[in-house]
């Protein structure tokens, strides 16, 4: 995706808004197998009539923005043959599965235009959550997420503390169109700071109108490419009781917007406390932007049609976490930025131990089953994330200024936010061999060098 012309945006106003939030289509399982969930999903270029005056064409799975859910349950063989009819090579990472690396879509194993390939694996017991799934291929990254590839994939539990609760899915995502409803290409602010379109879409709706009407269990998805979500829900008792690698050990009433960078997950246990109409919204969050960019604003997401419920007993026990002991190895990464001219797109070099991604290059190894701990160091003058596959992992830490804290709550975790200059410290098992990516989830990061490699043996 070029910067070389400056683009003519579509204005807001183009797009219709309230339109009730969709539910998303499910990927049909063509098993009639019990604990085998066997589909197709085929990427593509497809044109989507979003007005009466404007049709844009996406890549899209199954002709769908987003992608079809696909939900299965903890212990389920699952075998998706993903059909690329794309112009360019892809994968399928399955963001935050704990599977076998040869089937998680490293850029290593792309599948060429007009290709085809079986993803199998076995989805483990205690790994129901909120999951997702998008490209991972080279170089291709960006284009690809910001074309519409991306998906939810939802891992239930046959004993879900919270299975008498009505869900909703809010998956959120970026759409930047030319004033001819193009996706538009990526300026250079875009390649530096992360892509942010000038429409934030809910479920593939722009600003839709949803229906609270009794405590209801929300699901959330981060899935833009740079987008921080600070969302304010007015009007309800929100609790917090699951994160990127599923349910906690308790819920947590918040207090606060709920912060969420790129690629995190959230759910939500949300009671209306009032009756009427309130906006969800994003509050302006300074991340620490590049170049000359507007101040951050709260943004209008959503109109909450609310209906005032009865208070409901949340359980106080949702799960045990998986108890990690002491570590026995100790390992750090330092995130930085380099100005570089040479750079086509922004400019600027993101870098992780003063390194571009290579392909090629092991950057660190790990031994299988080793407790690990992680300490991330964001040496930089900007918000960037830490995403890593393979495993969830337990924050023990964040520093800044000289002040060390504890978390606000104990989660599983892939993808945690570093303001700059903080110092983070993790816990990590590994529990597969192979080779794993790390990376900044800002995918305009990543794409231009942001990630590392690290080796399970």
């Amino acid at each position: 995706m070029g910067d070389k012309v400056s683009q003519k945006l579509l204005a807001t106003s183009a797009l219709p808004q309230g339109l009730d939030l969709p539910q998303l289509p499910r990927l049909e399982n063509t098993s009639n197998k019990q604990g085998i969930f066997e589909a197709i999903l085929e990427a593509k270029p497809v044109k989507l009539k979003l007005t009466q005056d404007i049709t844009t064409e996406f890549w899209a799975y199954n002709d769908h923005i987003p992608g079809p859910v696909i939900e299965a349950f903890e212990g389920d063989n699952v075998k998706i043959t993903v059909k690329n009819n794309l112009p360019q090579a892809t994968t399928v990472h399955w963001h935050g599965l704990l599977i076998p690396s040869n089937q998680d879509g490293n850029p290593q194993d792309q599948i060429p235009a007009g290709g085809s390939r079986t993803y199998e694996f076995t989805i483990p017991e205690g790994n129901a959550g909120t999951y997702w799934y998008h490209p991972h291929g080279h170089e291709t990254v960006a284009e690809q997420v910001a074309r519409g590839l991306a998906g939810i994939f939802i891992v239930r539990s046959k004993n879900d503390p919270l299975a008498f609760l009505p869900e909703q899915h809010w998956f959120f995502s970026d759409l930047k169109l030319t004033d001819k409803g193009e996706i538009a290409d990526n300026s250079m602010v875009d390649w530096m700071n992360g892509r942010e379109g000038q429409f934030v879409l809910i479920n593939g709706v722009y600003r839709p109108k949803i229906t609270i009407n009794t405590a209801t269990r929300i699901r959330v998805w981060n899935a833009c490419s740079g987008r921080y979500l600070n969302l304010s829900v007015p009007g309800c008792d929100v609790y917090l009781v699951g994160t990127d690698g599923g349910l906690m050990p308790a819920p947590v009433l918040l207090n606060k917007p709920l912060l969420l960078s790129p690629a995190e997950r959230a759910e939500l246990v949300i009671l209306p406390k009032q009756s009427g109409t309130v906006y969800l919204q994003s509050i302006g969050y300074d991340r620490g932007k590049m170049g000359n960019v507007p101040p951050e604003q709260d943004i209008i997401l959503a109109e909450l049609v609310l209906t005032q419920s009865k208070s409901i007993t949340i359980p106080s026990t949702l799960r045990a976490l998986p108890k990690l002991g002491q570590a026995t190895t100790y390992k750090s990464i330092e995130y930085t930025e380099v100005m570089d001219m040479k750079e086509p797109r922004g400019g600027v070099l993101f870098l992780i131990n003063g390194k571009r991604h290579d392909m090629s290059r092991i950057d660190l190894k790990s031994k299988i089953h080793d407790i690990e701990e992680w300490t991330i160091f964001n040496n930089s003058h900007m918000d960037h994330n830490f995403h890593i596959h393979g495993a969830q992992f337990i924050v023990q830490s964040h520093e800044l200024n000289g002040k060390k804290t504890q978390p606000d709550y104990i989660a599983l975790k892939d993808t945690i936010n570093l303001r700059p200059h903080e110092k983070l410290t993790i816990k990590i098992q590994q529990n597969l061999p192979g080779l794993r990516m790390y990376h900044c989830h800002i995918i305009e990061h990543e794409t231009t060098g942001m990630m590392g490699q690290l080796m399970v043996e």
